[in-house]
C-alpha cells in the first residue's frame, strides 16, 4: 500500500524518506495523506513532501472529492452564508420554514466532538462562514449543544457543535451545567459522521485520545468517524504528526495498517510515557462517569489501556483558523452527502435564538477578558431589545455577579473592561445579524 505524503510542512523530503513505512494487507490498495488544491507529488525512491491541510484516504475517495472540486470550478456562483434574523419570531418562522431543496438534494449530520478547548467550535463557525458560537481560550465555551447550518447548491450540511465531553465529578467540582453530560451524547445519537478533535499543540493531551471520546467511539461503533489534527499551525516539529497519527489511530485508517518506524526517545520520555500509561491503568472510575455507558466494566477496562481508536475513516491535518484548510474538510463532508431531505431552509444559519447568540458572544468575551473562575459564576438577563429609530438594534443585558469582587473586576477602572467587552461583542453581534448593533452591558451583585 502507497501512502502519498503532501504539502508545505516537511521541505525536507529525505526527513520522512527515512521515517515512514507503510504495509497494506492487499498489495493493490492504495493510499494518499494529500491536501485540497495542492499539487501531490511523489520523488525518485521514498521522498515525500508535505503541505496542509492534508487528510489521509482511499484513492477512490479522492478521485469522487476531486470530482467534486473539478464541477465546483466549473463556474458556480458564489452565495454569501446566511445570517441571523434579529428578530425572534423572524428566526422561528425560518426555522419553520419548508425546505427549499432541489429534486437532487443531499444532506449529512456531523457530530464534532473532543476534549474541551480542542477548536470545535471554531472549526464550525469557520464551515458556515460566520460566528455564530461562542470562542475563546478557555475551557467549556461551549455550554449546550447547537446546530449550525451549511447549505451551498443542492447540499445541507448540519453541524452538531457540541460541549466538549467531561465527567460528572468535574462538573459538581466546576458547578457547569448538567447539559455539558448529556448533551455531547444525545447529539452523536443523530449523527450521519462523526468528526473527533484533537489538539496537537498540546503535548500533554495528543498522544493519546480522552477517555469519554473512546467511550462515545466505542458505544457507537456503526457511526463512520473521521480524526482531525487541529492546531497545526503552532507545533514547531511537525515530523511529529506522523507519530500522533499512528498513536491516535492505533495504526490503523479504514481497515488498512499503517507503520511507522519510531524514533529513538531519550530515556526520560519512555518513563513518562510508562507512567502516564500506569496513571491510566490504576485510575478508579469516579462516581457516575459512566451515567450514559452501554459498555460493560471489560470494555471499559480496556479502552483506559487503549492510546486511539482503529476505525478512523480518514485523518485530517489542518489549522480550523485557516480558510483553505478548512474548505478541504468541507470538501469531503459535501462529497460524503447522501441523498436525502434537507431539514431547513437554505437561508437558516442556526436553531438558536437571536438572544442565544447575543449572549453566548458576550459570554465569550467575559471569558476571555475575565480571570478563570470569574466568568463561569455569571449569569445574564436580556433586558432591552428593540430596532432604535435610526435603524440601529438596540440591547440591553444585565451581568450578575456572585461576589462584590467580581463586580469590580467586571466593571473595570473607570468601567473601560465592561466597555470594551461591550464594544467588542457588538462587533461580532453586527456580522451574524448583518446590521448595527447598540449594546449597552450593565453590572449587578446578585444577592
Amino acid at each position: 500500500m502507497a501512502l502519498r505524503v503532501c504539502g508545505r510542512f516537511f521541505r525536507d523530503s529525505a526527513v520522512l524518506s527515512r521515517r515512514l513505512a507503510v504495509s497494506a494487507r492487499q498489495e493493490s490498495a492504495s493510499w494518499f495523506l494529500t491536501a485540497g488544491n495542492a499539487a501531490c507529488s511523489r520523488g525518485g525512491g521514498n521522498g515525500f513532501i508535505f503541505t496542509p491541510a492534508c487528510f489521509i484516504t482511499s484513492e477512490a475517495f479522492l478521485s469522487r472529492l476531486m470530482k467534486g472540486k473539478a464541477a465546483e470550478a466549473d463556474g458556480n456562483i458564489y452565495r454569501l452564508p446566511a445570517s441571523v434574523p434579529p428578530d425572534s419570531g423572524e428566526q422561528l418562522s425560518l426555522l419553520m420554514k419548508h425546505p427549499d431543496q432541489p429534486e437532487n438534494s443531499k444532506v449529512l449530520k456531523v457530530a464534532i466532538i473532543g476534549a474541551p478547548n480542542a477548536g470545535k467550535s471554531t472549526l464550525s463557525n469557520q464551515l458556515l462562514g460566520r460566528k455564530v458560537f461562542a470562542v475563546s481560550k478557555k475551557v467549556h465555551t461551549t455550554r449546550s449543544r447547537a446546530l449550525g447550518v451549511l447549505t451551498e447548491e443542492d447540499t445541507q450540511i448540519i453541524l452538531l457543535d457540541t460541549p466538549g465531553l467531561t465527567t460528572p465529578s468535574k462538573v459538581k467540582r466546576h458547578q457547569l451545567e448538567k447539559s455539558l453530560l448529556v448533551d455531547p451524547w444525545n447529539t452523536v445519537k443523530e449523527a450521519d459522521l462523526m468528526v473527533v478533535m484533537v489538539d496537537v499543540a498540546d503535548k500533554w493531551m495528543c498522544s493519546r485520545l480522552d477517555f469519554e471520546v473512546l467511550k462515545c467511539l466505542a458505544q457507537h461503533p456503526d457511526i463512520p468517524a473521521v480524526l482531525v489534527l487541529n492546531k497545526v499551525d503552532l507545533m514547531k516539529a511537525k515530523d511529529r504528526l506522523l507519530d500522533i497519527t499512528a498513536q491516535l489511530t492505533c495504526g490503523v485508517v479504514n481497515g488498512r495498517k499503517m507503520r511507522i518506524r519510531p524514533v529513538i526517545k531519550p530515556p526520560w520520555a519512555e518513563k513518562r510515557s510508562e507512567r502516564a500509561s500506569e496513571g491510566e491503568e490504576n485510575a478508579e472510575p469516579e462516581d457516575g462517569s459512566e451515567p450514559t455507558s452501554a459498555l460493560s466494566k471489560e470494555q471499559l477496562k480496556t479502552l483506559r489501556n487503549q492510546q486511539g481508536w482503529p476505525h478512523f475513516k480518514d485523518v485530517f491535518m489542518l489549522s480550523s483558523v485557516d480558510r483553505e484548510d478548512v474548505d478541504t474538510l468541507k470538501s469531503y463532508f459535501m462529497v460524503a452527502a447522501k441523498p436525502g431531505s434537507w431539514q431547513y431552509h437554505s437561508e437558516v444559519l442556526t436553531d438558536q435564538s437571536p438572544e442565544e447568540v447575543c449572549t453566548n458572544i458576550i459570554r465569550e468575551k467575559l471569558l476571555e477578558y475575565l480571570p478563570q473562575e470569574v466568568p463561569y459564576s455569571m449569569t445574564q438577563s436580556v433586558e432591552l431589545w428593540q430596532d432604535g429609530e435610526d435603524g440601529v438594534l438596540d440591547i440591553s443585558v444585565k451581568l450578575y455577579t456572585k461576589k462584590e469582587t467580581h463586580m469590580r473586576m467586571v466593571i473595570g477602572t473607570a468601567g473601560q473592561m465592561v466597555a470594551r467587552i461591550a464594544q467588542e461583542a457588538s462587533e461580532d453581534l453586527s456580522r451574524v445579524y448583518l446590521r448595527e448593533v447598540r449594546l449597552k452591558l450593565s453590572v449587578k451583585l446578585k444577592k
